[in-house]
């Protein structure tokens, strides 16, 4: 399952959702909020900016490739443009900027475009890796000592620096709010990563950011606010579907091929769990410093995905396919 379209119906502006103790109103409940999803051209990325967008968040959306210029992932057919588009149609305001987050001076320039324009953050989602390309011929199935180093590098920079970059540049903006919240997005929960992630490099990169919403949970208690690491499950992002020539219409077509992907799951599962999280005013006691999922999400706020199913990918591949349990991905849907 790795991180890498917008489709489906409302996802609860104007609906109730189940926060586990009482149900809240959810009406534009993010409105006058201001976002920056780094990393948003595609996959979760966008869509945790279109549902923030939709909640009535201002959202301001990075990423490295735009309608002039294709980042190293090699895919045009998604930009940071297009996601804008996609926030403000969705009824929040979408802001595009172009920005590669291990540059340390693009990444000053935007905090400070914010700063200039809103005067805080009270949303900040690093979203950021951009690294697939390297995975299925330089990394898996293969030893640290084997992978060729620049790549494992590559994968350290995009998954790791990237992230320390822009919490070290944005934070201080972020702590002007009156609630601040920090969402690190990875491969994985804490307890799923007990396992070897496949590759050293791999498995770096996707429990570095646990440790830092565990890191950034301690050091913004003191300002009320909240950190936390998310984790899509089998995700059915644009980058996925292209890898099994399926689309969102037709993505179970692929299950002949990896029959776990039957429980695989939109961007907008994910992406509507942080939105719920953001709204509630009770984030900080219940989720500061942890590490937690889109199903996870899905059960304490009553959400659903786009098709109505409740899809949980860990919980399937902790059962059955490490724990031995019977059962198929269509059970944990």
């Amino acid at each position: 399952m790795r991180n890498d379209t917008d489709t489906g119906t409302d996802t609860g502006a104007g609906a109730d959702l189940d926060t586990g103790t009482r149900r809240v109103r959810t009406e534009s409940p993010l409105r006058g909020r201001i976002a920056l999803v780094a990393g948003a051209t595609r996959g979760a990325g966008r869509a945790l900016a279109v549902e923030l967008g939709r909640a009535g968040a201002t959202v301001y959306v990075t990423g490295r490739t735009t309608r002039e210029r294709v980042s190293e992932v090699g895919r045009a057919s998604e930009t940071i443009e297009e996601t804008a588009e996609l926030v403000t149609a969705a009824g929040g305001t979408g802001i595009a900027v172009p920005t590669d987050h291990l540059d340390e001076g693009r990444v000053r320039a935007l905090v400070e475009r914010v700063d200039r324009e809103q005067g805080r953050l009270d949303i900040l989602v690093n979203d950021l890796w951009g690294g697939e390309h390297l995975l299925s011929d330089s990394v898996f199935g293969k030893k640290s000592w084997e992978t060729p180093l620049a790549d494992g590098l590559r994968i350290l920079e995009l998954g790791v620096r990237s992230h320390v970059i822009t919490a070290a540049l944005a934070l201080p903006l972020l702590v002007r709010s009156d609630a601040p919240l920090h969402v690190e997005v990875t491969d994985g929960t804490a307890v799923s990563n007990r396992r070897y992630r496949e590759n050293l490099y791999y498995d770096l990169a996707k429990n570095a950011p646990i440790r830092i919403a565990f890191g950034l949970g301690e050091e913004l208690a003191e300002y009320g606010g909240t950190a936390v690491a998310i984790t899509p499950g089998f995700l059915r992002s644009e980058q996925m579907l292209g890898h099994f020539g399926v689309s969102e219409e037709n993505w179970r077509d692929a299950v002949a091929r990896e029959p776990a992907f039957a429980v695989a799951e939109s961007p907008h599962y994910l992406a509507r769990g942080v939105a719920a999280l953001a709204a509630d005013p009770d984030r900080a006691a219940r989720w500061n410093g942890k590490s937690t999922s889109s199903a996870e999400l899905a059960r304490a706020y009553g959400l659903r995905d786009v098709d109505g199913s409740r899809p949980d990918a860990w919980g399937y591949f902790e059962d059955v396919v490490y724990g031995g349990k019977g059962g198929s991905a269509d059970d944990y849907r």
